[in-house]
């Protein structure tokens, strides 16, 4: 018991000193009357050993706000990593620009990153008095769904909001982990599942 209530502390504090970003292209968001989970979750590196990283895909869960990398792996399909995130203020599928919901991936047809861009300068005003403040981090992952400005990216500014439900309809990361995600996993053309906001666990997710 005492080194339980060790860990569980220890585990408190790191996550009160964690810190994120935000966005300036096509997100909206820095409010603090929103949503919020506590910030316990962590990056998990979870596989360690070898697999083929153009094989990779993300799956990023509404119900469970996680962000977790894929891979197959002697004909199983195992966690790689997984992130923490801050998914749309609104629940549902996004129908249309403004609607302050992130968009969700219809079965067999993810949407990809089209391309990664540096972010770092990156600016937006969320109108809530603060002005236009650096909000991305340092990439912006665009995620090629139907809809415009829609991507993976920092916490800048609103780190206190991942993991949570605060964006205007993109996936926000703490600023740490989307250099992770960007320099580890993320690659141009890599598929992107965003789940319905209940849906549980696919069937290569259920462990066996």
């Amino acid at each position: 018991m005492k080194k339980l209530f060790l860990y569980i502390t220890c585990v408190a504090v790191v996550a009160a000193m964690s810190g994120c970003g935000s966005k300036s292209e096509g997100e909206n968001s820095g409010s603090s009357d929103s949503a919020q989970k506590p910030a316990t979750e962590q990056y998990k590196d979870i596989y360690t050993g070898d697999y083929d990283k153009s094989q990779t895909f993300i799956v990023i869960s509404k119900k469970d706000l996680k962000l977790t990398v894929y891979a197959p792996v002697s004909g199983d399909t195992l966690p790689v990593a997984q992130f923490p995130v801050c998914l749309s203020r609104n629940k549902g599928p996004k129908e249309k620009e403004g609607d302050m919901r992130t968009p969700e991936s219809e079965p067999g047809a993810p949407f990809t990153i089209e391309q990664i861009q540096p972010a770092s300068d990156w600016t937006h005003d969320f109108g809530d008095g603060r002005g236009a403040i650096l909000a991305y981090g340092d990439w912006f992952l665009r995620l090629k769904t139907g809809h415009k400005g829609i991507g993976i990216h920092g916490s800048t500014g609103n780190e206190n909001t991942v993991p949570g439900r605060d964006s205007e309809g993109c996936i926000r990361m703490r600023d740490p982990d989307i250099v992770t995600l960007k320099e580890q996993y993320a690659r141009v053309g890599m598929p992107v599942i965003i789940k319905q906001e209940e849906q549980g666990l696919k069937s290569f997710e259920i462990k066996r």
